[in-house]
């Protein structure tokens, strides 16, 4: 393995700049001359790999993505001329980076376990064959982001191997089918100014910069995950935002893990950004085991993992979430529809507070950077549904966990998060300790997406779904109300219409919001499922009106059989066939058919 990064022109440059500054992450090196901004950096006799993040006068000061001990004034500093960048181009599906792009599974199998500062090799494996199909003929006229042609990077998923966006001209020559390694030449393209751009299997893109797109879309097909609270209450278009708050313990890392599994995006991007390093071992023991729900293949084999956990250096942590935005984008070019799971921004932004307060700015709320907002709203923009350069239709969809101190929502990283999602799936914390998941807080949540995504429930499953999940969302809202009172003076208390929406509310939470992920049949609800066993509940409670207006106790009417069924129902039918849901729907109007004739017949 290469343990060299690439520089400008095959090495360093003969001046070197010299430390003048260590504080931790960050150090300050002169003449600034020597630099530009953003470019990559190597730092030390260990060349130490980092970013120039401002330059001042003389003084430049750079971000050191690895552990700067040892580091004294004097020290050498080597501009590499490039920015900080990733390597885009098959092999990317199934990996496992650090925030930098470093292979992680390459370096263990090299230095052991722990990773050793100033090791690094080549993002993507130079010596795979891979079989490459041309799809274009010498003499066509080719433009950036166009597919030049494919190659099968796993069983499940073809890569479609692109013209960098910044190239354009005339195809001189490509090679013809065969296996191909990535530094193979596969083909030449002349610029309308006589320049020759040689293209190989990859490329590299910064990650900084947001890829081009032909044009922006305002999706309305929704990101089906298979859980009924996002589906049907809040739900998620593909290209959308979404934010998962929540406490220590709430459920928003298996909430994620949940979404990775059954999401119906075409690949995952998963950051582990500061996370616990058991949580992401979990990952990564869980994903090569897991079936992919579609394709009966592993799930990794349509997963790319960034790993950058709590105890490797803040700054690279920072770049993570730009590392897997970047692979997000290019598989979005590709035109396949790409789920980013950001696990967490709070961490994060914990980065960006950290080297903010060695660079010595002035903070902000809590310690934060002053330009914490942007960052973040950067972060989401990269967002969206687009027309690519080569004319078709991609997406990413942004996920972030946010892990708010204690709860709070109004800490500055949740508050300003929810700035720039439509998509906010708030966790609960006592819901979460009573044991009910997923503990998303319907009172809390919300989701613009709701009326977008109507007319695609409209051709799936018919008329009436935004009706049905209004409706649910009004009952569960009187409910709310209600248990101010049912605390201080009991159910009992209530009169029997106000038992009949707690009885309803009961019966939405328990029998269609509550959702095991363990549990074989329930852990996934396809779009019909979720549809047919929200009408079966709400007719139920349309029945139960006619109960109560006859003025037959409630409590005889929640003996039925048939309300045991509904409860039952999520976690012993499994598919999507309407037949079993109206076979229940005929024995409910049967017995309160019955139920009410009796009680007209006993009246006389």
């Amino acid at each position: 393995m290469n343990n060299s990064r690439p520089q400008i022109q095959g090495g360093a440059p003969e001046a070197l700049a010299e430390v003048t500054k260590v504080s931790g992450p960050v150090i300050k090196a002169r003449p600034a001359s020597l630099f530009v901004m953003n470019e990559l950096v190597e730092v030390g006799e260990e060349r130490l790999a980092g970013e120039v993040i401002s330059l001042d006068g003389e003084l430049a000061t750079i971000q050191v993505y690895e552990n700067t001990s040892g580091i004294g004034l004097g020290c050498s500093v080597h501009g590499l001329g490039l920015p900080l960048y990733v390597e885009l181009g098959p092999g990317l599906i199934g990996r496992i980076f650090d925030g930098i792009q470093r292979p992680l599974q390459e370096l263990c199998q090299q230095w052991g376990d722990f990773i050793h500062r100033g090791r690094s090799g080549a993002p993507l494996d130079r010596e795979h064959l891979w079989t490459f199909s041309p799809l274009r003929s010498a003499g066509e006229q080719l433009s950036g982001g166009e597919i030049l042609g494919e190659v099968a990077e796993s069983p499940i998923l073809t890569h479609r191997v692109l013209v960098p966006p910044e190239v354009e001209g005339r195809l001189e020559r490509i090679v013809p089918p065969g296996d191909y390694t990535l530094d193979d030449l596969i083909a030449r393209v002349s610029s309308a100014t006589g320049h020759s751009h040689e293209l190989k299997l990859f490329h590299r893109w910064p990650v900084r910069k947001i890829r081009p797109s032909r044009k922006r879309l305002l999706s309305a097909d929704p990101l089906i995950t298979g859980q009924r609270v996002i589906d049907t209450f809040f739900p998620l278009t593909k290209g959308g935002t979404a934010a998962i708050p929540g406490g220590f313990g709430t459920g928003k890392t298996i909430t994620q893990h949940q979404l990775t599994k059954w999401t119906d995006a075409d690949i995952i991007v998963y950051i582990g950004c500061g996370e616990r390093g058991n949580e992401m071992t979990g990952v990564l023991t869980d994903l090569p085991r897991l079936l992919d729900p579609r394709s009966g293949r592993p799930l990794i084999e349509r997963t790319i993992l960034v790993a950058n956990t709590s105890d490797m250096p803040v700054a690279a942590r920072e770049a993570s979430i730009y590392t897997g935005i970047t692979i997000a984008e290019y598989y979005r070019d590709m035109g396949y529809d790409v789920a980013l799971m950001a696990d967490s921004t709070s961490r994060w932004a914990e980065a960006l507070r950290e080297i903010s307060g060695r660079l010595e700015e002035m903070p902000a709320e809590e310690g934060f950077p002053a330009y914490l907002a942007s960052r973040l709203a950067a972060f989401y923009e990269r967002a969206g549904q687009v027309i690519t350069l080569a004319n078709n239709t991609g997406s990413v969809t942004l996920i972030g966990a946010v892990s708010p101190p204690g709860g709070d929502f109004s800490e500055p990283v949740t508050s300003h998060t929810k700035r720039f999602v439509q998509c906010f799936w708030a966790l609960d914390k006592e819901l979460a300790s009573g044991r009910y998941f997923p503990a998303i807080n319907y009172l809390q949540s919300y989701s613009g997406y709701s009326r977008q995504v109507e007319p695609w429930w409209r051709r799936r499953v018919g008329e009436g779904w935004l009706e049905l999940r209004d409706r649910a969302m009004e009952i569960l809202q009187e409910d709310a109300k209600l248990q101010n009172i049912v605390r201080l003076l009991g159910e009992e208390a209530l009169p029997d219409d106000q038992k009949r929406i707690i009885e309803g509310a009961r019966l939405l939470k328990d029998g269609f919001l509550q959702q095991s992920a363990f549990d074989e049949i329930d852990s996934y609800a396809g779009p019909e499922k979720q549809f047919f066993l929200l009408e079966i509940i709400l007719h139920l409670f349309d029945r139960l009106a006619e109960v109560v207006a006859a003025r037959i106790p409630l409590f005889r009417a929640l003996e039925l059989p048939a309300i045991w069924a509904i409860y039952r129902l999520k976690s012993t039918l499994k598919g999507d066939e309407s037949a079993p849901f109206q076979a229940l729907r005929e024995q409910i109007d049967l017995e309160i058919d019955t139920l009410l004739r009796r009680h007209h017949e006993s009246s006389f």
